[in-house]
């Protein structure tokens, strides 16, 4: 099977508009995680997310463009066009003709989908904006990838919670490695600042009032956030022949259903994905350097994991560096799994862990190292991102340095 490799990121959120923006915040431990923007949503429980502030969408694409597609997809555009920049590669037309477009995403097209509400509930409108579908539907970021750079070969979203983009990757990886695309555009994308979606998660009460602290004791819920991650991937062969240079090779890719319960996580189907993802791979629990952990900052997530990780990786769990960086650009939704392992790449290219900022206090449940406060420096060849979403459904992404 052929070997497939990372050769270009994009990134947009909270704490970086650019990839060098995001290396810089992960190496600082820089937050994110800001006060609202002002309007309709000042009687949350919550006031606090990971929002990406003043985005002009017109100061990255024309303002037709801009109209067709909501604030989320506008996300994933941006991000892939940094990618497909930052990979030096000439989309010719056999390229075009060939390469793959695999996004992830939870929600999609909150904003959109949120004002058409407004208009015919709180405003009695008797239409909405005649985009309205077009601009909600999940889809529209693979799309709108696809107009922006001419792309006529396979092009789809997935939507698996919040595992949507780790889903994604690896359907990519696997596209690219059986032989059926020699290049791919993937990652995710989501914008989930809207009043009523932030209600919805109000109400399961598991965002944090204060501060996301993952894997601390005194812990009490996630901070959402919103943006894209976009990488390019290509088979090595491909990537070579043009002179571009491998950030990084992806060598595995697990996934299970924990067939458990739709919202409390299974250390077991954890465990599961994991364990696939290293088999894939052809490395042992032991040759794990690094782990950017789905780590949530929720009380059951945090233990779970924990529990999987032990499960799969067995005494080495206690030896290998994990982080979370959810505290620092917030829970991403169906974007986490993209934005985390870019996170991964670029902690591996740059021999470094990323710390889990706003860590207070030791959880006996909590006993691994989570790399807590202050960025470690090391130089690694592995590291997986994992991805745990609703409904049981795991995604785990191994990544080797090259």
């Amino acid at each position: 099977m052929r070997r497939v490799v990372v050769t270009g990121l994009g990134a947009y959120c909270a704490i970086g508009r650019n990839i060098a923006e995001l290396d810089q915040s992960l190496r600082s431990g820089r937050s994110g995680i800001t006060k609202f923007t002002p309007g309709e949503i000042s009687d949350l429980r919550f006031t606090e997310g990971g929002e990406v502030k003043d985005f002009t969408a017109t100061d990255y694409m024309p303002g037709k463009e801009a109209d067709m597609v909501d604030r989320f997809a506008q996300f994933a555009i941006v991000a892939a066009t940094e990618a497909v920049r930052h990979s030096g590669i000439e989309l010719t037309p056999e390229i075009k003709a060939n390469a793959a477009i695999v996004t992830g995403s939870c929600v999609g097209g909150q904003a959109t989908e949120n004002q058409g509400f407004w208009d015919v509930y709180r405003m009695n409108r008797n239409r909405v904006h005649p985009m309205t579908i077009p601009k909600t539907m999940a889809n529209a970021g693979a799309s709108g990838i696809s107009l922006r750079f001419g792309i006529t070969g396979p092009a789809f979203t997935i939507a698996t919670a919040c595992a949507s983009s780790a889903h994604a990757i690896g359907q990519a990886f696997t596209m690219v490695k059986s032989g059926m695309s020699d290049f791919a555009i993937t990652g995710g994308s989501e914008a989930p600042f809207s009043y009523g979606i932030l209600k919805a998660w109000e109400a399961m009460r598991v965002v944090t009032p204060t501060l996301c602290r993952p894997f601390s004791k005194d812990r009490n819920g996630m901070s959402l956030g919103e943006g894209a991650a976009m990488m390019t991937i290509e088979t090595l062969e491909h990537a070579l022949a043009r002179g571009a240079k491998p950030l990084a090779e992806i060598v595995g890719f697990g996934m299970s259903a924990d067939a458990h319960h739709i919202t409390q996580p299974s250390a077991e189907g954890a465990a599961k994905a994991i364990t696939m993802a290293l088999k894939q791979a052809g490395i042992g629990p032991e040759q794990v350097d690094y782990v950017n952990a789905h780590g949530t900052g929720t009380n059951v997530n945090d233990v779970t994991e924990t529990r999987a990780l032990k499960l799969a990786l067995g005494d080495h769990a206690y030896k290998v560096a994990i982080s979370s960086t959810k505290a620092m650009h917030g829970h991403t939704l169906g974007a986490a799994g993209a934005l985390e392992s870019t996170a991964a790449i670029l902690a591996m290219t740059g021999g470094y862990v990323p710390p889990t900022i706003n860590y207070t206090t030791p959880d006996p449940d909590c006993d691994l190292d989570y790399t807590p406060n202050q960025l470690r420096q090391l130089e690694f060849e592995y590291a997986i991102s994992n991805s745990f979403a609703f409904g049981g459904l795991n995604a785990v992404l191994a990544f080797r340095r090259i």
